[in-house]
């Protein structure tokens, strides 16, 4: 895509990037996301589905196991040196990015609905523990090296506690013996070069025996180490330094075998690299509600409810309200004429669309309504704001002609030109036909536009060409405040001397203005003030009607469902009378088996009853599911012998009829108040109480219940 550095300035995507950048973890990142440009469609798409991914996993419970890291780039491109030794935090580093790996490979595939496009970048990672076992060999979890590393460094370290056990021992035995006498001063001992010695008073010492390591100031105390601790001591130093080429030895042999990970451990950093850079634009795109839009491959752009982010951001910030924009742009309307007062939103509505189009194309979810619709411009191109230069000794006029002269050259079928205030800076009149050029040039192009102007010969021209459309921000004629609302499909009004008297021009200035200006002109600008007044009343009116007439679907539907449920319910609360009704009745019988038997009757004949019993339940059983099964059967072979035939709806709504006025002929006769009655399908019996209309209360002793009409068959 192109677009230069002044474009990108005007509408402000710098500024957004810098916005976004702080909520990476690397440095590297944030470098990475201030250097964002628009990309082609297929990565962007694919920038925008896995933001949208991460995006969903704030909003739910699905947190996704990813944190602060330390990249290792830097190790990376040292680790191949032959024979060279990276630091004990570069293994730590390393083990730590593996395990993070690790941890998302095995996350993303437990919601692969939810995050689909995440799943593919982290699968096609090999995930090698070897990395994490080997450094886990060599160091702890506080990252130092462990002794098992080595035998040797087992051994040294074996020494090393013992020589310093023996140290603490001789020491605390001379400290003793010394102490008993006048040798020492009251200080006793203290540390120097991290090494305990006696704090001998200089007078004494040649009486103690051992190494002199240093004197106080004054030169009273001499400090000695007792010769009891002095080869211990060399001991020591000497494992030590043994320690020191062990562990040397020891994270060179690392090195080289993690270096052999090295390919890898590169596509583990890049990755992180890039999950940190979508996990950013995620957070940004939490904090001004963006979304991911519906993408276009064919020219449509519908943009509903869209906010300028940074403006967003900075009203949040001050408790201002800010308000949206909607408004479309396809091959049918491929250029928009904003018209109206000062002040009242014109350049802001440039910039919305503007940047909102950077950010799609930079993969950056925007702030605007789900469903809203984009497509991508090979090109976007502006002008807006004061382009004066002093340097080049050109005037604002001077200064636009020279970058319309530019955008006029590259301009085509795929570019979006953003043009503020269009054909101003020289004589109206001038100024305005050659605007009138610019704008039939680019129409020819099949350029899509959005332009803002107060030139009155653009709008007519706007409302000749088919593919053009005029557009205003709407002013509220009685406060004389702007709205801030674009309307589309009327021209505007500049409303220049209503500002100007609410700025307190004084009226006798208005008045001689007035006269000044021709009388079509300002009958035209009365007009197009009364017509934008009366259809933005009519668009109110249209939108309250649409509203409520919404409302009212939504509560019939809402009443549908409520009395397919109440249905539901009933019948299954039907199923349940009859099912324990007919347990009850076995239970009977059952109860009458025991009483028979109590009183005398034989085992024998007792089970024979009941295994009658049995049958007679085992053969109702099979009985109904025969029974249901053969209807069912007959029900398919007439319906597919009917679907054979012509007109096949025609016939079975006409056969559906005629049942139907049947039934209602007969019901009409049999239909009255202490029949008995009983619901389709159902074997329960009870008697009519009341009927009102098609309404019908049956009375089963045990309760009551009101059903239609057309669900009760006559016993």
């Amino acid at each position: 895509m192109y677009i230069n550095k002044e474009d990108l300035d005007e509408l402000e995507f710098p500024q957004l990037l810098a916005e976004i950048a702080p909520f990476a973890y690397s440095p590297k990142t944030r470098d990475k996301i201030l250097q964002l440009r628009p990309m082609n469609i297929d990565e962007a798409e694919i920038s925008l589905k896995k933001n949208s991914e991460y995006l969903s996993s704030f909003e739910s419970s699905n947190a996704i196991p990813f944190n602060e890291y330390e990249d290792i780039e830097t190790e990376l491109k040292v680790m191949l040196i032959e024979n060279y030794r990276l630091e004990n935090v570069a293994f730590i580093k390393i083990k730590t990015l593996t395990e993070q790996i690790g941890k998302l490979q095995k996350f993303f595939p437990t919601m692969p609905e939810t995050f689909p496009n995440l799943i593919q970048d982290v699968s096609a990672l090999e995930f090698r523990k070897e990395i994490i076992d080997k450094v886990d060999k060599v160091f702890n979890r506080f990252g130092e090296v462990k002794s098992e590393a080595s035998p040797i460094l087992k051994e040294l370290r074996t020494e090393m506690q013992h020589a310093k056990k023996a140290i603490t021992e001789n020491f605390n035995r001379a400290l003793f013996n010394y102490g008993q006498s006048e040798f020492l001063d009251d200080i006793r001992e203290t540390i120097i070069d991290d090494q305990r010695v006696l704090a001998v008073k200089s007078a004494y010492k040649k009486r103690v025996a051992g190494r002199v390591l240093g004197l106080s100031k004054t030169g009273s105390i001499t400090y000695m180490q007792p010769d009891s601790v002095v080869k211990h001591y060399f001991k020591l130093k000497e494992s030590q330094e043994e320690e020191k080429k062990e562990i040397d030895k020891i994270l060179r042999k690392l090195t080289a075998e993690l270096a052999e990970f090295q390919p890898q451990l590169w596509r583990y950093q890049m990755y992180i690299f890039d999950l940190d850079l979508t996990r950013a634009k995620a957070k940004f795109a939490e904090l001004i509600n963006g979304i991911l839009p519906k993408i276009n491959r064919h020219r449509t752009l519908k943009l509903r409810e869209a906010f300028h982010p940074l403006l967003w951001l900075r009203n949040k910030a001050e408790n201002k309200t800010i308000f949206s924009q909607t408004l479309s742009l396809t091959d049918q309307n491929r250029i928009i004429c904003i018209s109206g007062p000062n002040a009242g939103g014109k350049s802001i509505t440039l910039k919305t669309v503007g940047l909102l189009q950077l950010m799609i194309q930079s993969g950056i979810l925007v702030p605007t309504h789900p469903k809203s619709e984009m497509f991508f411009f090979d090109k976007i191109m502006t002008d807006i704001g004061d382009n004066q230069s002093i340097e080049n000794h050109l005037s604002t006029y001077s200064s636009r002609l020279k970058k319309m002269g530019g955008i006029i050259r590259e301009a085509d079928a795929n570019t979006l030109l953003l043009i503020d205030e269009f054909g101003t800076g020289s004589d109206p009149e001038l100024g305005g036909a050659l605007a009138e050029s610019f704008l039939e040039f680019f129409y020819d192009k099949k350029s899509f536009a959005i332009i803002t102007t107060h030139y009155t010969n653009i709008k007519l021209v706007v409302e000749e060409l088919p593919n053009a459309e005029n557009a205003a921000m709407l002013f509220n004629e009685e406060t004389l405040e702007p709205m801030y609302k674009l309307e589309v499909g009327q021209a505007g009004s500049s409303f220049t001397f209503e500002v100007a008297e609410k700025n307190k021009i004084p009226r006798f200035i208005i008045h001689s203005a007035k006269k000044k200006v021709e009388h079509d002109i300002v009958n035209l600008d009365k007009t197009i003030v009364k017509l934008q007044q009366e259809k933005y009343e009519v668009e109110k009116l249209k939108t309250d009607l649409a509203e409520r007439k919404e409302s009212v679907e939504d509560k019939r539907d809402n009443l549908q469902k409520l009395n397919e449920q109440l249905q539901q319910k009933l019948f299954n609360f039907q199923k349940l009378y009859e099912d324990e009704h007919r347990k009850l009745q076995f239970g009977a019988k059952i109860e009458g088996f025991i009483d028979s038997y109590v009183k005398g009757k034989s085992r024998k004949d007792v089970v024979k009853d009941f295994v009658k019993i049995l049958e007679q339940e085992k053969f109702r059983k099979i009985g109904a599911d025969k029974d249901e099964s053969k209807r069912l059967q007959v029900v398919k072979r007439k319906i597919t012998q009917q679907l054979k035939k012509e007109d096949v709806i025609e016939k079975i709504t006409e056969t559906n009829e005629k049942i139907e006025e049947k039934r209602k002929e007969d019901r009409a006769v049999w239909m009255k108040e202490g029949q008995r009655v009983r619901i389709t399908g159902s074997t329960s019996v009870g008697t009519i109480e009341k009927i009102s209309r098609n309404k019908v209360t049956v009375n089963y002793g045990t309760f009551k219940t009101t059903i239609d009409a057309d669900q009760l068959e006559r016993i």
